[in-house]
């Protein structure tokens, strides 16, 4: 008997829908809230999305034949560079290709027969939708945790505009070819940084539920680190150079101190001396390199700045270099070198034929250390002063309590974990809420003028900034404050601020008052199953910890955490191999006809 699966599935398809089958209601009983990481509208739907959510689809149906009250819900992930790209290249809207993109999707999903509330669906660049990002944003600049300040960025001087890592190909512009330069403008930040402890602490209450490798990401990416920060002053100057060090216990083996290329300290040393020339050059190429670039580091070189600073402790003159090792934009973008216990000092210190003074020695092994540094975090001080015979471990309390002591410096708990840049210089993402006034200085936009929407007629070149900053309409404003002209922000949001919440959002769709009513968000979270790709695993679940904390702190939601269980589903992989592979196989030459080909493959298909 043949199998019509047009005529049936469709007639079933057509019933479930026509009957709402799958639409959730709050309710007594036990809940059960199943969800995949939402897509993004790229066009068709592939073997990764359907893989991610059959899964969802089979814990759905199971769950809801078992008594529980299902939420499932679907929606998408609609802002991004690709709509913006796609109106570059094209000539078509951003919105128009989003959408249509998501109308076809749509109906891919629904012909699968996917078990969605369609009832509960989010589309993010919607302004019903990114409102509330905008209302969000301004609650967190209410509290002190969306701030602004400088960043350095991945610049293009010739298209005037910030560039990710991914669009600098071998330190150029991916459209114009120009040599890309990094460069500090001032950008909107989220202060996760705050809730570092808390992001950290809480990841014990997933153990178990999540996958153990994911818990480790984030724990490695949170980055916590105990230590002391130390003043080095700088000699012949009431400056000084403050560094965060893990090992207090090595203070008296620094050989020289080492500062970002990027540190506003190292041409401000320099600028009085013979080196400044070789320094400002050295400055300019690493300012030249994108910021992936920087974190890779196969060569170490650096200059000196011809300043020395003063050891606190030993009182001795110690060079200070720019090093291309050191990053700026973690810890103080300095650091004390100890050669004999840094792998990455001593080859510093070797290239450049600085002294290496051995202060922690091994203790019950030999050490050669003129091949390499002993690293290991255990030993017993020599050459150390007063400290000299403690162990590792007792001496960084007593060095940093002994610093504490004469104010030279303090115990500190660093993470390596930053603060998050939300801003954006690109059209299609929602629009920070800020106003820019001469007299007022940083305006919030009023509550009741949310939301901020993105104006439809603009114009797409890909160069010259933000396209918003060119809309006249849109920066022109009056301050709210005071009634005089302003200008708004032209910057709109990293879209994974969309994502942080949108779980949230589900449970209260159509809510036009707030981003969800908090009764409603209680009865459904936290999500009890969470299906996506652990690609995800530090920036989009970390950002929605974070978001999810931040809105139970304004008492919106009463969880902890977003997500109960979550799985990471893998990845379709296809296996590729050339043509001349495939002809070896076939026993063919690469003379044959297609037609040939094609018969001597589908020989090959039906043997296997």
């Amino acid at each position: 008997m043949e199998y019509n699966f047009q005529e049936i599935e469709n007639s079933f398809l057509k019933e479930w829908e026509e009957n709402k089958i799958f639409k959730t209601k709050e309710e007594e009983g036990n809940k059960y809230y199943v969800l995949e990481m939402f897509p993004y509208p790229s066009g068709k739907i592939h073997m990764g999305h359907v893989r991610n959510y059959a899964i969802g689809d089979v814990v759905n149906r199971y769950y809801r034949m078992a008594g529980k009250n299902t939420l499932h819900p679907m929606g998408w992930d609609a802002f991004g560079m690709p709509a913006e790209n796609a109106a570059i290249k094209h000539g078509v809207h951003p919105a128009k290709w989003t959408y249509e993109n998501i109308d076809y999707m749509r109906q891919q999903l629904k012909r699968l027969g996917f078990s969605y509330d369609w009832d509960r669906e989010v589309t993010t660049c919607n302004p019903e939708y990114y409102k509330w990002n905008q209302w969000i944003f301004l609650k967190m600049f209410e509290k002190g945790i969306a701030y602004r300040k400088s960043a350095i960025v991945n610049w293009c001087p010739h298209d005037l505009t910030v560039l990710a890592n991914e669009q600098v190909i071998e330190g150029k512009c991916w459209r114009c070819g120009t040599s890309v330069v990094q460069k500090e403008i001032p950008s909107w930040y989220l202060k996760i940084t705050d809730y570092a402890e808390r992001l950290l602490e809480d990841l014990e209450k997933l153990k178990g539920k999540w996958p153990s490798q994911v818990l480790i990401m984030q724990e490695n990416w949170i980055g916590k680190s105990e230590g002391a920060t130390i003043k080095f002053p700088v000699k012949g100057s009431s400056d000084y150079i403050e560094v965060f060090t893990t090992r207090p216990d090595t203070i008296f083996g620094v050989t020289f101190m080492a500062l970002a290329p990027e540190n506003p300290l190292v041409l401000d040393l320099a600028k009085d001396t013979p080196y400044f020339e070789e320094v400002k050059a050295f400055v300019d190429k690493i300012k030249s390199m994108s910021t992936k670039e920087r974190g890779i580091v196969e060569e170490k070189e650096g200059v000196f700045t011809g300043k020395y600073a003063i050891n606190p402790l030993t009182k001795e003159e110690i060079p200070i270099y720019a090093a291309n090792y050191i990053l700026w934009g973690y810890g103080t973008g300095a650091i004390m070198a100890v050669p004999a216990h840094d792998e990455r000092d001593f080859e510093f210190a070797k290239k450049y034929n600085l002294p290496i003074k051995v202060v922690v020695q091994p203790k019950d092994k030999e050490w050669d250390f003129e091949k390499s540094a002993y690293e290991e975090e255990e030993g017993i001080l020599v050459n150390s002063g007063e400290f000299s015979g403690l162990e590792s471990s007792k001496a960084k309390q007593e060095i940093t309590k002994y610093l504490e002591e004469k104010g030279l410096g303090k115990k500190t708990i660093n993470y390596k974990l930053r603060d998050w840049n939300i801003s954006r210089q690109r059209y299609w993402g929602t629009p920070i809420p800020i106003i820019y006034c001469d007299d007022c200085g940083i305006v919030p936009v009023p509550e009741e003028d949310l939301p901020v929407v993105l104006p439809q007629d603009v114009e797409f070149t890909g160069v010259g900034g933000s396209p918003l900053s060119k809309v006249e309409e849109f920066v022109n404003t009056t301050c709210p404050k005071c009634g005089k002209p302003a200008k708004r922000e032209t910057d709109t949001m990293d879209t994974f601020v969309d994502s942080s919440w949108y779980f949230l959002r589900y449970c209260d769709p159509k809510n036009d008052k707030l981003p969800f009513d908090k009764e409603k968000v209680d009865y459904w979270m936290p999500v009890d199953i969470y299906i996506g790709g652990i690609e995800h695993a530090v920036l989009h679940l970390l950002y929605s910890r974070f978001f999810t904390k931040f809105l139970k702190d304004i008492g919106l939601v009463s969880v902890d955490e977003p997500f109960e269980k979550l799985l990471t589903q893998g990845m379709v992989l296809k296996k590729w191999i050339s043509i001349g592979k495939l002809l070896e196989i076939l026993g063919v030459d690469e003379n044959i006809s297609v037609d040939e080909f094609k018969e001597k493959l589908e020989e090959f298909v039906s043997r296997r």
